[in-house]
């Protein structure tokens, strides 16, 4: 008996070990560049630029989407963005080096409210507030809980509104007890190895991925077990927050700049981006034809326009937006697409 038990559980021990050794190899490699703050009885990690005196932007903070960290945004926004603004770039509670707090911080109401503590550690009384992709969720709720220290929101293809159809399946599994368990130390390392190029490329698609995005970005950090886990948990639970907050915009007030693409087949346009148009008054959509899921990488500059704007100066974010997307046909070889058709599911649900 005893023998037979070894022949199952030998494998499983090794494919632990692997997965340990794996997660050291992971943060040698993406070692953190950030500053752990307490922020009562946790630690949330954050890149903190301070205020240079050539700034001429308001305070920034990035919240980047799942699966992520705070290296996507930085890789992004930092070197376009030097020298003008303070700027924040955060670890999500559970991402990247963040420690996760409590069990309010799996919801984006939560991780809205644990930002908001940073910057006061921080000392910055208002921001604007950045959310890609699941971040969006994160940077609607803080418009919506922290008024006073909204200076303004960009949403970069945000996931803010209940869609139809699931997520993938491995964030059910791995969102499970014991099963879930064993499946994020056993399993998770070698399969997500496996499809880290394709997933990477799925989410610039139809626009190219830059070359250095995946050595530059760490994205095998979300590979770890703990990671991994409060990822799932995070995107498990969006739809049903999402249906319950989402009617809550309509109390935002602050200046608003939507950017999305229209051929993003990991965020439906349609209904995130369209929805928060609809919902916040006064707010802009900027809708980029031939625009994937990455406009924070693609069209930096349309981004920026748009943070300039909110921060108080004249821009034409649609001359800009039409600007990108003759780029963007120059540089795909291609006249730019029609509107991507809805898939069955948000799949993969709401990535970096």
């Amino acid at each position: 008996m005893l023998a037979i038990a070894s022949v199952f559980l030998a494998p499983i021990a090794a494919a632990i070990g692997y997965t340990s050794y794996k997660g050291r190899q992971f943060e040698a490699t993406c070692p953190n560049i950030g500053e752990l703050t307490d922020i009562g009885g946790y630690r949330l990690n954050a890149l903190h630029i301070a205020a240079p005196e050539t700034a001429d932007l308001p305070p920034l903070i990035f919240i980047h989407g799942a699966s992520g960290n705070l290296l996507d945004q930085v890789g992004a926004f930092l070197q376009p963005l030097h020298g003008r603004a303070e700027m924040l770039f955060i670890d999500r509670p559970g991402h990247g080096y963040s420690e996760r707090g409590g069990p309010e911080n799996a919801l984006p109401s939560g991780q809205a409210d644990a930002i908001a503590k940073l910057m006061e550690k921080r000392g910055i009384k208002r921001a604007i507030v950045v959310g890609h992709s699941f971040g969006g969720a994160i940077a609607a709720a803080f418009g919506v809980r922290h008024p006073e220290k909204t200076e303004g929101l960009l949403f970069l293809a945000p996931a803010t509104h209940p869609w139809p159809g699931g997520i993938d399946w491995y964030y059910y599994l791995a969102a499970m007890p014991v099963l879930g368990w064993l499946f994020t130390h056993a399993i998770v390392v070698p399969l997500g190895l496996q499809r880290l190029e394709r997933a990477t490329t799925n989410v610039f698609r139809p626009n190219p991925c830059p070359a250095d995005y995946v050595a530059k970005t760490g994205p095998t950090l979300v590979l770890r077990p703990h990671a991994f886990y409060n990822n799932a948990v995070d995107c498990t639970r969006l739809l049903a927050y999402l249906k319950a907050h989402s009617p809550q915009y309509s109390r935002i007030t602050a200046p608003t700049v939507i950017i999305t693409g229209d051929s993003d087949d990991i965020v439906w346009e349609h209904i995130h981006s369209q929805g928060l148009a609809r919902d916040i008054a006064g707010s802009e959509l900027v809708k980029i034809r031939g625009l994937g899921h990455k406009p924070d990488y693609v069209v930096t500059d349309v981004a920026v326009a748009a943070m300039e704007k909110i921060g108080g100066a004249a821009r034409d974010l649609q001359a800009a937006a039409r600007q990108a997307e003759r780029r963007l046909v120059h540089q795909q070889g291609a006249q730019p697409t029609e509107p991507a058709a809805p898939c069955e599911e948000l799949t993969p649900p709401v990535a970096t």
